[in-house]
This record gives structure tokens, sequence and C-alpha cells, in this order.
């Protein structure tokens, strides 16, 4: 322990689940921190600095536009107040208070989630749609196209959708039912990356925006995001997350950005405010990117070698069984699965993991795979100097008492 944290009295953990916002997200490049650094000794023009980063995320993702968030919710909730709103300042001005405006957001029953909050913040109705046999075991269905398309009336703002490999219906098959209603498709893609083609291909598919977290796989600040998608859209959410404490004339963006003879006059400070995102932040992102996009086959053969030696140094202790874990995303990352082989009838994967997050040094796993006997790690926010002590880490909570 040294360093900042050690002047904190914070104690650094041993992140084998990988980037997570509670785990404090991922772990930075030199060139990331050091570019945020010295953009946090100057000051600029924040529309300007967007305008730029609007540019370069158009570059990468394909999308029309793009801008820099203070993470993928600020992403999602800036991009549903943009479809709810659109370039109307008067609507800007009265949020949550929906009266008037579309209101409805149309949600796949099986695409519900804690981070659909973002839309019920905005004062619009979550609109749940379809039924999930195939989850709950009693049949194969899922929500259809056709379902959705029912569901859309005079009152819908936007679909989200949540993109998993598992995620149906198929993307281009609601944007089939969605586009000639006039009715925009949100994506949340927040933890879609890797594969890095990922960055295209909702757009390509037909999404209107799509949100992705910069503090994930990208390797960027942990408090930043992507949102990306119709420039008239991307206006709209810019607008209600910058501050707009100026007089009409002074306000002055690229008009590639913000075209303001659009507008009959500046909204109020917007709902999505609160989303502040820094000059550090954005710069940060721009860096991580550029680098995500050129750097795969590095970052990939890193990870797998870190992956490997996990695996060698875990397998060579009495009970536990390592072996590389299936990838459904085909994302690249070497997961690693941990059984316990004889001791699995007195040790239970969740025991073990809260032994793992109590002892000296912590270490965090991902428990998502705890009902099935067992624990998942990842190597992308681990250093090579942290095996040994991970895998004395796992000695110590085999043979410890329950915390």
């Amino acid at each position: 322990m040294s360093g900042i944290y050690e002047r904190l009295g914070v104690t650094p953990i041993i992140n084998a689940y990988g980037p997570n916002t509670r785990l404090s997200g991922g772990i930075m490049a030199p060139e990331v921190a050091e570019a945020m650094v010295e953009a946090s000794r100057y000051c600029v023009d924040m529309a300007e600095l967007q305008a730029c980063a609007s540019v370069i995320i158009a570059e990468i993702t394909g999308a029309e536009a793009g801008l820099v968030t203070s993470g993928a919710a600020a992403g999602l909730l800036l991009g549903l107040a943009a479809t709810m709103t659109g370039l109307d300042p008067d609507k800007m001005n009265r949020l949550p208070d929906t009266t008037g405006m579309k209101c409805e957001i149309i949600v796949p029953r099986s695409h519900r989630n804690f981070y659909d909050r973002a839309a019920r913040a905005l004062g619009a109705e979550v609109v749940e749609v379809g039924l999930s046999d195939r989850f709950s075991g009693t049949g194969v269905r899922d929500t259809e196209a056709w379902e959705i398309g029912a569901a859309i009336n005079e009152r819908t703002a936007a679909i989200y959708y949540l993109a998993k490999p598992h995620s149906l219906p198929e993307l281009s098959e609601v944007v089939a039912v969605a586009r000639p209603r006039g009715v925009p498709v949100v994506v949340d893609a927040a933890a879609e990356l890797p594969p890095a083609s990922n960055l295209r291909r909702f757009i390509s598919e037909g999404a209107d925006l799509v949100a992705f977290s910069g503090g994930k796989a990208i390797g960027g600040p942990q408090a930043s995001g992507i949102l990306a998608g119709r420039r008239d859209l991307i206006a709209a959410a810019a607008l209600q997350n910058f501050d707009l404490d100026l007089f009409f004339e002074q306000f002055d963006p690229p008009v590639q950005f913000v075209d303001k003879h659009k507008l009959p006059g500046l909204p109020q400070h917007g709902i999505g405010r609160p989303c502040k995102v820094g000059k550090e932040e954005i710069v940060g992102l721009l860096m991580a990117l550029r680098r995500f996009t050129s750097d795969r086959g590095d970052r990939e053969a890193q990870w797998r070698r870190l992956a490997d030696k996990m695996q060698t140094s875990l397998n060579a202790i009495p009970g536990v069984e390592a072996a590389p874990a299936p990838d459904p995303r085909e994302s690249g990352i070497p997961m690693i699965a941990v059984r316990l082989g004889s001791r699995a009838d007195r040790l239970d994967m969740r025991t073990l993991a809260r032994r793992l997050e109590a002892g000296k040094p912590r270490v965090c796993c991902n428990i998502s795979k705890a009902g099935l006997g067992l624990l998942l790690l990842s190597p992308v926010c681990l250093r090579e100097d942290q095996l040994p002590a991970l895998a004395q880490a796992f000695r110590a909570a085999l043979g410890g008492d329950t915390p």
C-alpha cells in the first residue's frame, strides 16, 4: 500500500472482478492520466471541447455526432430526455413535468433493469411490453417486435433497448417497427465493450442513440461515458447538460454541433445539468478511446498472459480447479472460472467470496455464477505483481473461518 491512498487511509483492493463502478472502475493507462493532468492546467470553452469530442466519437462510431457524458447512466438520462423534448427549450425547461409532451418509454419486459431509472427520473412512464417465458422456464418465447410496434402511440417518446448477447428481439427488428413511426431507439450498451466492433455495430443496425461506459474496458476515467447517435438528438442532449447561465448572443457553439439558429432561445439549466462532465474527463476519455480502438491485439495478449498465470497459480492450490470460462460475447476477455473440487460440499462460493473480500489484501471476484458453484475472475484490472497475493488470498480464505 503506498501513495495517495495510504495518505488518505484507504486500502486498495485486488480487483479480479473487472471494471465495475462499485469497485472504482478500471485502471487508466499512464498516457490517459497524463492527458487529464495536462487538460486540468488550462481553461477552454466547454461547448467547443464537446464539439471536438463529437467529431472524434462520430469518426469512431459511425454516428452523426457524439457527446462525452459523466457515465453511461448519465448518457441514458440525457439521451432519453432528448427524445422527449427535441430541440424545444420550453419542454426542456418543464422536465420532469411531462404535461403535453411525449412521455412514454417502451421497454421489452426482459430488458427491465435498475438503470432504466434514467427514464423515470425524467418523469417518463416506462411501458413494459411482452412476456419472458424463456427466462421463467415456462416456454421459449420473449417479447417480439410486433408487440413493441403495437405499443407505440402518440405519447411514445422512445424505445429503450438493453444490448446483451441474449437480448431479444433483435435490434434490427425493433428498428424496423420503430423507424416508420418516427420513434427513436435508444440502446444501453454500457458494458458491451469489448469487442471494439460494438462501437459501430448498434449505429449500423439502426439505433438512434447508443450509450457506452467510458470507465470500463475503454480504460477512460470512471466518471465518463459516450452518447453517440443522431445529430439533432445529441444537440438536444447537450443543451440539457450544459451550463447555460449566459445570454443567447454569448452562446456560440460550433454550428455542426449545436445550431443555435434552430432555437428560439436558450433553455434554463436542463434536467441533465447535475450530470456535469469536466474537461479532464472529456480529454481522458478521448485519449482512452483512441487507445482502445488502436491496440486491440496488445491488450488481448496482455489479458491472456495474466489469465494463464492466474489459472496456473490457482490450480497449484489443493482443492481448487481453475479453467477458462466461456466467452459468450466473443469479447476477447479471457475469464477464469474457479470451482472447489473436494471442498464444494462444505464451502459455497458466496462464503468464499466474502472471505476473500474480508481478507488482507481484499480480493473481489465476480459471483454472478456462484449458484453454479463458480467464481469468475477477470484479468482486466489486475497487475502481474498482484498474482502471488491473489493466490495467497485464496489459500487463506480456504483455510480461514467465515467472517
